[in-house]
């Protein structure tokens, strides 16, 4: 009778793990492949071989890039190298990527950038970390770390002032096991939290793993990627900073970072459309890219333009789409960057 009990309690425990692994593969889309959609203009960002994870583009045309993101369970081209952040300027005919150097006292060897955000101040061990941009010098003042309960797995920011911001927590713990075994499980603990000097708080909760994170021109709604649920999730700004669900958009791929037109709302999204590549890396069948363009998302029926694909053997692992003034810029995980006219 033990011995019945125990070959019962086996199967069900190998019959769980089973329906577990199976519900993983379908929400990494392990048996996707894409079909190329190719823009004419484009070219290879000059001095990228390791990835540039997010892209934020200022008003004037100054595109801030991560760089050099190295994360548990990914491959990396460049493991021994240091993050950063690069710079381009994309009124220029030929713009270049600049890296910018970061003031003295600043931990550089152990700079890990992922995620990144800029907010224009008209007065002036997971961290955030805010920098003043020094525009004659090409230079980053480094002004102060945050370290918070409520951000142990930080994944992107949104800032909305100088020390404010809204930051997605794609996992609820910090220790890599309990990461993996909250992936597994699907427990849906994932959150975005309003971080400001005198409060902190969970405003949105229940994602599967919210990722990117970006605000709406008119600066009344919130915009989070769920990229193991494969949505989009809209919440409309309170008074108070909480967040109140509008809307959410399925889509049919993994999505990343979000990047907002200022000029018309669009968001354009850095998608993988199959996310066990990533993880399982295979220099002969590399993970592809793809790039989503939102139109009118709170519309009844948002319009969802695929803008570009590829199969990796151009550009592996996409992770950000962000234009500016008809030039798009494609970020990756860990592998190159482009550079389009549209």
């Amino acid at each position: 009778m033990g011995r019945l009990l125990t070959l019962g309690l086996l199967g069900v425990a190998l019959a769980l793990l089973g329906e577990r692994m199976l519900a993983l593969r379908n929400r990494l889309k392990a048996s996707r492949e894409v079909e190329s959609v190719d823009l004419p203009n484009c070219h290879l960002i000059k001095g990228i071989e390791a990835g540039a994870e997010d892209i934020d583009i200022l008003p004037n045309g100054l595109a801030f890039l991560s760089v050099g993101l190295k994360f548990p369970g990914l491959h990396s081209f460049a493991p021994d190298k240091p993050g950063g952040i690069l710079m381009m300027d994309l009124n220029e005919e030929k713009p270049r990527a600049l890296e910018l150097r970061i003031s003295r006292g600043f931990d550089l060897a152990s700079f890990n950038p992922h995620g990144i955000s800029t907010f224009i101040d008209r007065d002036f061990k997971n961290t955030v970390e805010i920098f003043k941009f020094l525009e004659e010098e090409n230079s980053l003042l480094h002004l102060k770390t945050i370290k918070h309960e409520l951000l142990p797995s930080t994944n992107d920011i949104v800032a909305v002032g100088p020390t404010h911001f809204y930051a997605s927590n794609d996992h609820y713990f910090s220790d890599p096991f309990l990461k993996y075994l909250e992936t597994y499980l699907n427990l849906h603990w994932a959150n975005v939290v309003y971080y400001g000097p005198n409060e902190v708080k969970v405003v949105a909760e229940g994602f599967d793993s919210a990722n990117g994170i970006n605000i709406s021109p008119d600066k009344k709604y919130i915009y989070v990627a769920d990229i193991l649920a494969h949505e989009v999730h809209v919440f409309e700004k309170q008074p108070d900073m909480n967040l109140t669900q509008s809307k959410v958009l399925p889509l049919d791929t993994l999505v990343d970072n979000l990047s907002i037109d200022p000029s018309s709302g669009d968001i354009w999204v850095g998608c993988h459309p199959n996310g066990q590549k990533l993880f399982v890396y295979d220099p002969n069948n590399p993970p592809s890219s793809e790039v989503l363009r939102i139109q009118n998302i709170l519309s009844e029926k948002p319009t969802v333009t695929t803008v570009y694909a590829n199969n990796g053997s151009v550009l592996q692992g996409s992770s950000v789409a962000s234009v500016y003034d008809g030039k798009l810029l494609i970020g990756t995980l860990y592998h190159r960057a482009l550079y389009c006219k549209l």
